[in-house]
């Protein structure tokens, strides 16, 4: 199984880097992010911090995630080569896993170049350590979850665009979410505030550009690593993979 899957996110990662689409949203990663990075440290460095980086990012990602992931499944359907994958001694859960490890490994290879704007900060400031160890973990936490949920948009239908335009739609659901659940009391806000993503725009702080005291995320960016948090980005990132083999196996039926 391991073979399989690893032969999957081998030839994934190949494609990737044969096509401008990775570089193209690598590039606007680092300009949005490199923008509030910005923006947060410019007024003053006595006080340096990545928390600009981290609300651009978990912003980003909304968007990013999808660009990545909505033509992995969706261009085998379009292509027919989906089939052929159901008629190989391959399974559902081998192909959703391969193509997902492909992804995460650009969004790592991403986070790795951001770490320039954390070689800044300890040149022209003296950086908390702690925060940002724990912040880049809940960007890796945070993205593993919207890779999941963009590859599950991905198998919905051939159209890639479709599969963008899902995928940001769940996400950003997932983000504004607290908008709703501040209008509920009692069981049903508790439910709605498990659901938040963790990216809300409750999150943001706009003014200094930070990240504010509430969401799944929020504790990462203060330092504070979470049992509670790592298991909810855990577990939505499961929650849509299955759902993304439960798909293909729909799929496969027909």
């Amino acid at each position: 199984m391991l073979t399989n899957i690893s032969v999957i996110a081998v030839k994934e990662i190949r494609t990737y880097f044969a096509s401008p689409m990775a570089y193209v949203v690598a590039a606007a990663f680092l300009a949005i992010t490199g923008f509030f990075f910005v923006a947060s440290v410019i007024p003053t460095f006595s006080v340096a911090s990545i928390r600009g980086f981290l609300a651009g990012s978990v912003f980003f990602m909304i968007f990013m995630s999808p660009a990545l992931t909505m033509r992995l499944i969706a261009e085998e359907q379009k292509l027919g080569t989906l089939e052929l994958l159901f008629t190989s001694p391959l399974r559902e859960a081998e192909v959703v896993l391969g193509k997902f490890l492909s992804a995460f490994v650009i969004l790592l290879a991403m986070f790795g170049l951001s770490l320039y704007f954390v070689l800044m900060l300890y040149v022209l400031g003296d950086p908390d350590t702690g925060p940002i160890g724990s912040g880049y973990l809940g960007l890796i936490l945070y993205g593993s979850a919207t890779l999941a949920v963009g590859i599950f948009a991905s198998s919905l239908s051939s159209n890639q665009i479709v599969g963008l335009v899902v995928g940001s739609g769940i996400l950003t659901g997932l983000t504004i979410i607290d908008f709703v659940s501040e209008r509920l009391t009692g069981t049903a806000q508790k439910i709605l505030e498990g659901f938040q993503l963790g990216a809300s725009f409750s999150v943001f702080d706009l003014n200094s550009f930070g990240v504010a005291q509430s969401g799944h995320f929020a504790d990462f960016a203060r330092g504070i690593i979470s049992l509670g948090d790592i298991a909810y980005y855990l577990s939505i990132t499961g929650v849509f993979l299955i759902l993304t083999v439960v798909v293909l196996e729909a799929k496969r039926l027909r």
